[in-house]
């Protein structure tokens, strides 16, 4: 079985869609697609640069210097795994971390990593 993060769907012979609006984190299928959010260099300087403050797409525009198509991609990636919010401010949009973020991914982890990580 191989799972094809840019699509959310599992192949084994069938298509499977998962849906990550509905993100089970204890499948191993949705566990994949959420670490699967975190495997692009520009998602995770998304996130870095949301954990400072909220930012509007513009403001990601200028710091991470993509095209806003790619830009809009990235973002519905970490929007779809639950990792970022967009609220609409008029013409703008803000994105920020999403408030669970931090427990969405350690519900995906092995526990024992988790247990690790605690102080």
């Amino acid at each position: 079985m191989t799972i094809d993060s840019r699509h959310g769907a599992c192949h084994r012979g069938t298509l499977l869609v998962v849906s990550s609006t509905t993100l089970d984190t204890t499948s191993l299928e949705s566990r994949a697609e959420l670490f699967g959010a975190l495997s692009d260099p520009i998602r995770l300087s998304i996130l870095d640069r949301l954990n400072q403050d909220q930012q509007c797409v513009c403001e990601l525009q200028r710091g991470i210097g993509i095209a806003p198509n790619l830009l809009s991609y990235h973002l519905r990636i970490l929007r779809e795994a639950g990792l970022v919010k967009a609220t609409r401010r008029g013409r703008w949009v803000d994105y920020s971390l999403a408030e669970d973020a931090s427990q969405t991914l350690a519900g995906a982890m092995p526990a024992a990593l988790v247990e690790e990580i605690k102080p």
